[in-house]
């Protein structure tokens, strides 16, 4: 049974190509902008936001800055 991730992704390639799914998945990999993603594919932003949703996860990491980093192995 398809899950609606699975579903919403295969509808993506039925009406852009696998080759503009690619081009998405590359685009928010490398963290594009929403709204050059949205320009690129002519959909608005909101649109933009729920494939990145959809189609994966938005990880944040805070990396402490090494001076810092020195002062707490002291």
């Amino acid at each position: 049974m398809a899950t609606n991730r699975d579903r919403i992704a295969r509808n993506f390639v039925k009406r852009y190509g696998q080759d503009r799914f690619d081009r998405l998945i590359e685009l928010l990999r490398s963290g594009e902008s929403g709204q050059a993603i949205a320009d690129e594919f002519s959909v608005s932003r909101e649109r933009v936001r729920q494939w990145k949703n959809t189609f994966g996860t938005v990880l944040t990491l805070y990396q402490v800055h090494p001076d810092v980093e020195a002062l707490l192995t002291r």
